[in-house]
C-alpha cells in the first residue's frame, strides 16, 4: 500500500508541477523569471528544513518534491521560451547531466539506494538526482507532445506504457530493483508533465480543457490525503512509510 502510495504522488506531484507553473507564470501573469525566483525560494527554505529533519516526514518531504517539481518545469521552460534551446538539446543536455550525477553518487558512495541515504552528502546526490528528472522529464514530455506532435495524449500513453514494462522487469524478470526504481522515477516525470497538459490544455490545442486551476486544485487535494493518510500511518506502532 505505502509503495503504491508513493508512486501515485509521486505522478501526480509531477502533474502539478507541470500546471501550476503554467498557472503561475501565465495566469497570475508572474512570469518565467519571476515564478523561477519565487519557487526557489520556497524551495531552498524547504530543503534546508528537509535536509536538517531528523528523521522521514512525509509532509516535507512531499513539499520538496512538489517544489522541484515545478522550479524544474519552470527551469526547463525558460530554457525553452527565453534561451530559445530546442527541447531535444535540453532532453540530452539534462540526460547527460542525470547520468554524470549518478556516476560521480556512485563512485562517491558505491551505491545509488534511496535505502541507503543516511547521510547529508548522500542526501544532496539524492536532491540533485531529482532535480534533474524533473527538468530533463519536462523537457522530454513536451519534445514528444510537442516538438514530435505526438500529441498529450499519445504521449501520456507512450511514457505509462514505458513505466509498465519497467515494472514487469522487475516483477517477472526480477531486473535490478535499484535501476527499475531510478527508470520509473524519471518516466513519472514526463508521463506527469504530459498527462498535466493533457488535462488542462484547451480543447483546440489537443487537451481536455479542464484549465489549470481545476486540474491543480484536484490533483492537490488528493495529493493532501495521500500524505495525510501517510503522516497517520508513520505514527501507528508498527507503521511504515
Amino acid at each position: 500500500m505505502v509503495t503504491a502510495i508513493f508512486w501515485l504522488i509521486k505522478m501526480m506531484s509531477t502533474t502539478v508541477g507541470e500546471t501550476a507553473a503554467d498557472f503561475l507564470s501565465t495566469d497570475l501573469s508572474f512570469g518565467l523569471e519571476g515564478t523561477a525566483t519565487v519557487t526557489g525560494a520556497l524551495l531552498a527554505a524547504a530543503l534546508f528544513a528537509q535536509i536538517r529533519a531528523p528523521r522521514h516526514i512525509p509532509w516535507l518531504y512531499w513539499v520538496s518534491v512538489a517544489l522541484f517539481s515545478v522550479f524544474g518545469t519552470l527551469v526547463t521552460d525558460i530554457m525553452t521560451d527565453t534561451l530559445g534551446i530546442p527541447l531535444s538539446a535540453s532532453t540530452l543536455g539534462f540526460g547527460l547531466a542525470l547520468l554524470c550525477t549518478f556516476a560521480i553518487w556512485y563512485r562517491q558512495e558505491r551505491t545509488l539506494s534511496i535505502h541507503a541515504i543516511d547521510s547529508v552528502k548522500r542526501e544532496l546526490f539524492y536532491w540533485a538526482a531529482i532535480f534533474v528528472t524533473f527538468a530533463m522529464g519536462t523537457a522530454s514530455g513536451d519534445w514528444l507532445a510537442e516538438g514530435l506532435s505526438l500529441g498529450y495524449r499519445n504521449a501520456t500513453l507512450l511514457f505509462a506504457a514505458a513505466i509498465a514494462v519497467t515494472a514487469l522487469a522487475r516483477w517477472v524478470l526480477k531486473a535490478n530493483a535499484i535501476a527499475c526504481f531510478w527508470v520509473a522515477y524519471v518516466l513519472t516525470r514526463p508521463l506527469g508533465a504530459a498527462c498535466g497538459d493533457l488535462l488542462s490544455q484547451p480543447l483546440a490545442n489537443g487537451g481536455l480543457g479542464l484549465g489549470t486551476v481545476t486540474t491543480s486544485v484536484v490533483f492537490a487535494i488528493a495529493i493532501t490525503g495521500a500524505i495525510a493518510y501517510l503522516s497517520m500511518r508513520s505514527q501507528q506502532p508498527n507503521g511504515q512509510a
